[in-house]
Formats: structure tokens, C-alpha cells, sequence
């Protein structure tokens, strides 16, 4: 094929394909099979390899992702993202409309009152009829750039049909479908995973992942709730269907949009009441999550009648639901082990239906709770599911409370192992303190080291290791580097998490790698109780090395910064115990990273303190901040009177400056910084 036959053939397949996936994405309709879809898909993305120059930037294979985003740029809103003003009252919805109708006095209008999705706000920007840029709503003011993974989303159009405004935002809203999230959490589950907490967060994570490719995998949606035009666009003065909000959206349908079908025109309180009540009745048989109704002031051109406040539009509101609330008997209490032995209640209710679910159980968090609700044997249970997924109980129905009723007692020993609990002072739980050989903490310890921030063993999942436990293979962190590919190979071959000879592979290859984390992880990899994150760091840079931290007394331990009493005690008493320092020299002769490397940290900044604020040139904020962590300085995410320095980048925030001014802070440029470390950048 010629350079010219390549072109007609790449328009062809560009306009059969953006074809194929509007009425698949939009009218819900397949107008070719999935094999035959593919192999079209498939001979455009080969023609663009072997012609690049005619690949175009909004070419239907941009969906399937590829592009690696290691920072998300922040840039300014032409117009700020504004939120609007929340209520969960009727009365002030009803408020609401007699102001508008005393401030428009006598004039003509209407409403439109549509759901309010329960996902994640983005702007499109679109300069003739093609997707430029798609930004997060961030502070209203500054967001961040996420065009290359909202090209993967399928209901975001890259180029417009028909007839639209040259220049024009569309924003809207990115849900992720229910059936598509749980669908999701299966896989992830399958993979030794953690589940989503809920569609928004997933929806909301999605959208910052830096591989594009795996953001395609997600199949979000994106709707469309709002069109904004600049002053000077001539369209809403020349076309009569861009004067009204409910016109826009149409409008907006025939580019190519996403709109939700369920928009009603209302023209007084009565019909927006009726609206609100269909809704607050029927949002459970929806397939993705709202959280509320959103009334708008329909005719445009009042808008600017009525004005803003400082942080929302007076032509418009949002109504909230309120959580659903429910009553259903307590039929038992159960108890959790978690990883550092703390003892967690659970309610096992009767089923009920609850926010599109059956609920089973529930959380009772701890003693603590339990006395203070007053919860007793045979007690019907309040149980709530706001815009969350995991239920929670909010208190007792006294009406059906039995006389007599026997308060629930806590446990007293532990529900795996029998270990008598204990309860430190100060503490709202109670623990069990056999944490060498309860299982549920051996396996939570597991996990623990195997997370992405410890030993990051992408290959070993929850599954994946309480397998390995059962096994018998691994009762301790450091008989995971005791594995082998044949020790390995056919496990679990009945279940979703079987290790065969490519997954074996990959797992050899993670603990390898595994070897190369710095210390300071190694040290948070341990899974020493109160240890998090940061305090692993400071321990790490503080004694350098395993041996001088084994051997450290509590009081020693306890001069470290912001590491209290209580850390250094459990540290101490961690490598008291001959167990564990057999496992740190397990550990050591596998290979793992057992002092900081003398490159690691270079004191030029003398323990000062900075706050981060912005984008950078050489550096991404994360990287940004290890390096001033690396050079003796500490890192802030707040300022305060104790603020030594506000480190700046292009798009810091407005009100940032305005606050390190005030404190008297000094606010200095990235090239300032180098400078004051005297780095090799410069």
C-alpha cells in the first residue's frame, strides 16, 4: 500500500470505527461483532506504525491507552469550577426557588432538575470540534491535566458531529458503572488484590493512573452536564437552542455527547418536590451512583441576573440524599484479627436490602462503640449506606429493645488463636499479643510486606499468600525468599490465585527485585507495630543501619523526631525478641538493603522545613520531596509558624502565597533550592 492509498484507508477505518463506537457507547447498539470490530481496529493501529505521519491526534486507537504519564501537570481553568451549594432540607429548596422568582420578579422562566452523579468533575476543552485538553476540577482554580487518560474513555468524544461552537468547555461528570466496578474488584480479587472501596474513589484513582493503557482497561463514562461558552463565542447568540441550559445539552447530544436521558424541565417548586421524590425512590435501579438532584435556573442568559457568591452560582443548587437508613435485628457478634492483632467487632445482621444491596454485616468498630450505643443482646440495629459502599451501624431502634435485654460483652480472648486480649492504656481496641503465631497476623504481616509501599511483591496478593501460609510454605516475612519455582508450580491449581510456571516466574522475579528497596522500606516492610511510613524513614536515617537500630535502648529510640514513647518501646521490644532478629538475619542473607546508602542522605539542609507547592521543572512533586528529605531537610504538607521555606513551582496556588506572605515564610524557586543544596543539577 502507497503513501496515498494509506491515507484513504486510515480516513475510512477512523470513520467506520468512531461510527461503531458511538452507537455501541451511546445508542447501546452493536452494529458488527467484537472479532470484526478488532480486526478493523487492529489494521488502523498497523497502518499508523507504518505511516506515523498520517496517525491523527484524535485517532479512535488513542482509546486503547499506551501513553505513560509519570506527572500530571496542573494548569488554570479559563473559567474556575465552581461548586454548588448544598442542601439536604426541602424547606431550603423551597427557599431557594422564591428567592430566584423575588429576584427575576415577574420575569418568565423555568428549571431543569437533573441526578447528580456520584463521580469525579472533569472539563473538556474543545477548539474546532476537536478535544484539545481534559482537566480535573482540583481547587476550582487549577486542576490537573489528565487529557492522555481521558482519550481512553469511550463516551468522551475526540472529534464532534454535526454543527458545534468553535470554542467551548464541556463538563460533566466520570462514573464508573456499578457493573463495571464490581467486575473490576473480581479481577482484582482473582489477582491477589485489594478491592475498590467504592465506584468514585476507583473512578477518581483511575483517572490519575500514569499508564494510560491500564485506564482504558477500567471502562468509565463520562457524561455531560454542562456546556460553557466564552463571552465573545457568537454561537449562543445566533442559534436559539444554545439560550436555554436544557438546549445546550441537546445540542450537546448531537456532537456526540454522553447526556443523561432523565433531565426534566420543571416550572415551579411543586413539580421540582415531585422530581426530588421519584428520585430519592428509584436511584437504587440506576447502574452507576448519584448522590442528589441538581436545579438550575434553565434561560442562560438570567444566569448573570442573579450572580454568584464567592464560591457558587445563585441560579443553581443541589440537592443531597440523605443516607438511607434501615432497622434489622443483630443476630451475632463476631471478631476480626487484623494485622497487628487489633480485635475488630462485627454485626451479623439480619439480611436487608440496603442502597442497591443486601447488607449482611457491619462494622461495630470497637469496645468503645459498642458501650457507648448501648448495644444489647437481640437489639435491632440503625444501619446506614450514604454515598459509600460499606455500611455502617449509626445506632439502636429502641423500639424493639427486649426488657431485660444483657449487653453485648467483648471478647476476651482471641477469636483464632485464644490468646487473652489485651488493651493498652490509652488505645480504643483491644489486641491480641500472640503475633507470632496467630494466623490472621501472620498472613496480615504478609501482606504488609508485600504492599506496594514495603517490598512492593506486585505478584503476591492476599490470595496468593494466605495460599502459601496454608501451605505451609511461608510462616514468617523471611521464608518468602526461601521459595522456589518447584516449590511454586500447581499450587492452589483449584483456585483463582494458582501459581503455574509463568506466575512462578514473575513472583522470583518481584523478590529479586525486592532486594534493591532502600532501607528505610526494609525497615517499614517489618510490620513493627505503631512503625508507619515516615517513622520507618526517620528510624532509617537516624541509625543508618539494622544492627545500630536492633541494638538501640527505648530511650535512644525515643530522641528520634517524632518518634514518641510508645513507638520506641514497641521497637525495642520488637528486637528484644530472639525470633525476630533471627528473621532480620534471614533477611540479611537474602540480600535485602540493610543500611542507608551513604548517597541516601546528605545533610546540607540542616533538619529545615519545607512546604511543596506547585509543578516543576526537574523533578516531580514526589521526587521533590525525597530529595529534600535526602538532604537533611524535612517536609511539610501545611504551613505554619514553623515553616522554613515555601518551594514554589509553576501553578502554586494563589492562596498558598498569600499565606506564606502573611506568615513571613520565604518563598523560594526551584533553581533557589539547587543552589541551597549546592546539587549536581546545577
Amino acid at each position: 500500500m502507497d503513501y496515498a492509498q494509506a491515507r484513504t484507508r486510515i480516513a475510512e477505518l477512523t470513520q467506520l470505527i468512531d461510527h461503531y463506537n458511538y452507537e455501541y457507547y451511546m445508542n447501546d447498539r452493536s452494529e458488527v461483532s467484537d472479532f470484526e470490530f478488532d480486526g478493523l481496529l487492529r489494521e488502523l493501529i498497523d497502518l499508523e506504525k507504518q505511516f506515523p505521519d498520517l496517525a491523527q491526534p484524535d485517532s479512535p486507537t488513542r482509546r486503547v491507552g499506551g501513553e505513560v504519564n509519570k506527572t500530571f501537570r496542573q494548569v488554570a481553568h479559563r473559567f474556575p469550577m465552581l461548586s454548588l451549594g448544598n442542601t439536604y432540607s426541602i424547606e431550603e429548596i423551597e427557599e431557594f426557588e422564591a428567592r430566584t422568582r423575588r429576584l427575576l420578579d415577574g420575569t418568565s422562566f423555568s428549571y431543569t432538575c437533573e441526578l447528580k452523579y456520584d463521580g469525579v468533575a472533569i472539563g473538556l476543552t474543545y477548539r474546532d470540534g476537536r478535544l484539545v485538553q481534559a482537566v480535573t476540577r482540583g481547587n476550582g482554580t487549577v486542576g490537573d491535566d489528565i487529557t492522555s487518560n481521558a482519550v481512553t474513555i469511550k463516551t468522551i468524544p475526540l472529534r464532534l458531529k454535526g454543527e458545534y461552537p468553535a470554542d467551548f468547555e464541556a463538563r460533566g461528570e466520570v462514573v464508573y458503572p456499578f457493573a463495571e466496578f464490581e467486575a473490576m474488584n473480581r479481577q482484582r480479587v482473582a489477582e491477589g488484590d485489594e478491592p475498590f472501596a467504592n465506584p468514585r474513589n476507583a473512578a477518581s484513582g483511575s483517572l490519575k493512573l500514569q499508564d494510560s493503557a491500564e485506564c482504558a482497561r477500567r471502562k468509565l463514562q463520562f457524561c455531560m452536564y454542562f456546556m460553557m461558552l466564552p463571552p465573545d463565542e457568537p454561537t449562543a447568540a445566533t442559534e436559539p437552542m444554545f439560550a436555554t441550559h436544557s438546549g445546550r445539552l441537546e445540542a450537546a447530544k448531537q456532537m456526540g455527547f454522553k447526556v443523561q436521558p432523565y433531565i426534566k424541565e420543571c416550572r415551579d417548586i411543586n413539580e421540582i418536590k415531585a422530581y426530588i421524590d421519584y428520585w430519592d425512590r428509584e436511584r437504587w435501579n440506576l447502574p452507576f451512583g448519584i448522590d442528589g438532584i441538581v436545579i438550575k435556573v434553565n434561560q442562560c442568559a438570567l444566569w448573570d441576573k442573579l450572580g454568584l457568591t464567592a464560591k457558587s452560582p445563585r441560579w443553581a443548587i443541589a440537592y443531597k440524599f440523605k443516607a438511607e437508613r434501615v432497622s434489622t435485628p443483630l443476630e451475632s457478634v463476631s471478631y476480626q484479627v487484623g494485622r497487628t492483632g487489633v480485635v475488630t467487632p462485627v454485626a451479623n445482621l439480619r439480611p436487608v436490602w440496603l442502597g442497591g444491596t443486601t447488607v449482611r454485616r457491619a462494622t461495630l468498630n470497637n469496645a468503645d462503640f459498642i458501650e457507648k450505643t448501648d448495644i444489647r443482646h437481640g437489639d435491632w440495629l440503625l444501619v446506614e449506606k450514604g454515598g459509600e459502599i460499606i455500611p455502617k451501624v449509626v445506632g439502636v431502634d429502641m423500639e424493639h429493645r427486649l426488657p431485660g435485654a444483657a449487653p453485648v460483652g467483648y471478647a476476651t480472648n482471641c477469636p483464632e488463636c485464644g490468646t487473652t486480649l489485651v488493651r493498652a492504656d490509652g488505645e480504643a481496641g483491644f489486641y491480641c499479643p500472640n503475633s507470632d503465631h496467630c494466623p490472621p497476623q501472620i498472613v496480615g504481616r504478609l501482606e504488609h510486606f508485600a504492599s506496594r509501599k514495603a517490598m512492593n511483591l506486585e505478584s503476591l496478593g492476599p490470595e496468593r499468600l494466605e495460599m502459601l501460609y496454608r501451605a505451609g510454605l511461608v510462616t514468617n516475612i523471611a521464608d518468602l525468599y526461601d521459595l522456589t519455582p518447584e516449590r511454586l508450580i500447581g499450587l492452589g491449581a483449584d483456585s483463582a490465585a494458582s501459581i503455574q510456571q509463568k506466575g512462578a516466574a514473575a513472583i522470583m522475579a518481584a523478590l529479586e527485585t525486592s532486594r534493591q528497596v532502600p532501607f528505610e522500606r526494609v525497615v517499614f516492610a517489618l510490620g513493627i507495630r505503631f512503625v508507619g511510613e515516615v517513622g520507618a524513614k526517620k528510624l532509617a536515617r537516624y541509625f543508618g543501619d539494622i544492627d545500630s537500630l536492633m541494638n538501640a535502648t527505648a530511650l535512644e529510640l525515643a530522641m528520634v523526631e517524632d518518634v514518641g514513647e510508645v513507638t520506641a518501646n514497641a521497637v525495642s521490644e520488637w528486637f528484644a525478641r530472639p525470633e525476630h532478629r533471627e528473621i532480620v538475619e534471614r533477611l540479611r542473607r537474602a540480600g535485602l538493603q540493610m543500611k542507608v546508602e551513604t548517597s541516601q542522605v546528605v545533610d546540607r539542609l540542616g533538619g529545615r522545613t519545607f512546604v511543596v507547592s506547585g509543578v516543576f521543572d526537574n523533578f516531580s512533586r514526589d521526587e521533590i520531596k525525597t530529595h529534600i528529605e535526602q538532604h537533611g531537610g524535612r517536609v511539610s504538607g501545611s504551613l505554619s509558624g514553623k515553616t522554613d521555606f515555601l518551594l514554589a513551582g509553576e501553578k502554586m496556588g494563589p492562596e498558598k502565597r498569600k499565606k506564606a506572605e502573611k506568615l513571613n515564610i520565604p518563598i523560594i524557586s526551584e533553581s533557589d533550592y539547587l543552589a541551597m543544596v549546592d546539587d549536581a543539577w546545577m
